[in-house]
């Protein structure tokens, strides 16, 4: 299988790559981080590209990745940042909202365009449980997930309706042991189950999954809190 994984420098997104490449399939991958990159690279020399990217760019490698690995099979959007944003920083607002949303629209919008040509495929999209409901502690955060969730919910109705092969994977983490997992968390998913159960979600072509399973209770809990309680405690 020939793969793209966005956002491959750390994290999911790094366990994710090394764990296909572990495999045997080709896989090209993009991040800022050219150093991480390589590290990644240099362990799989043979089935490996990789390409410096920032999403925030108007440019991007995606269509000379998929001439590099051959084809492509699978697209995986998993490039991301948010932060606490308790006074509503405008700088931060604006980056989280460049990185998760338009890096994203740009990324897949290429990728579905390319599989609506070649003859299918599938986009897989790391969104969050935190997509169900408003944060104000932060708030382009959660407003940037609830777009890729509903972009991902558009993209698949499109697909069936214009009877395309194409799947669009939303992936929906709880808290993962990541370097983005900060202060006091509950049912913290070490990054290996993360990946497994992502992995498994893939071959199965599901159109949402939550890592791990049981972050679906919480999200139907959020989904159903008043507005009275949420204003309480978010």
């Amino acid at each position: 299988m020939n793969i793209i994984i966005v956002g491959a420098t750390s994290g999911i997104g790094r366990a994710l790559a090394e764990s296909f490449l572990a495999d045997g399939h080709r896989v090209a991958i993009t991040g800022r981080r050219a150093g991480l990159l390589e590290e990644i690279r240099q362990a799989f020399p043979e089935t490996c590209v990789a390409a410096c990217h920032d999403v925030q760019s108007d440019n991007h490698p995606y269509a000379d990745l998929v001439h590099e690995l051959g084809g492509l099979d699978l697209f995986v959007y998993n490039a991301g940042y948010g932060s606490i944003s308790k006074e509503l920083d405008p700088a931060l607002e604006v980056d989280t909202t460049l990185t998760n949303v338009m890096g994203f629209v740009r990324a897949v919008a290429f990728a579905f365009d390319h599989f609506a040509r070649s003859g299918g495929g599938q986009i897989v999209l790391t969104s969050s449980v935190a997509a169900v409901r408003g944060n104000g502690f932060a708030p382009a955060y959660s407003a940037s997930k609830a777009f890729l969730s509903n972009y991902a919910e558009g993209l698949n109705l499109k697909a069936a309706r214009q009877r395309l092969p194409i799947v669009v994977t939303d992936i929906r983490p709880g808290f993962v042991a990541t370097k983005m997992a900060q202060g006091r968390l509950f049912w913290v998913v070490p990054v290996p189950k993360a990946v497994a159960q992502i992995r498994t979600a893939i071959g199965w072509r599901c159109r949402v999954a939550y890592v791990s399973r049981r972050w679906r209770l919480v999200a139907a809990l959020l989904q159903r809190l008043p507005y009275g309680v949420l204003r309480r405690v978010g």
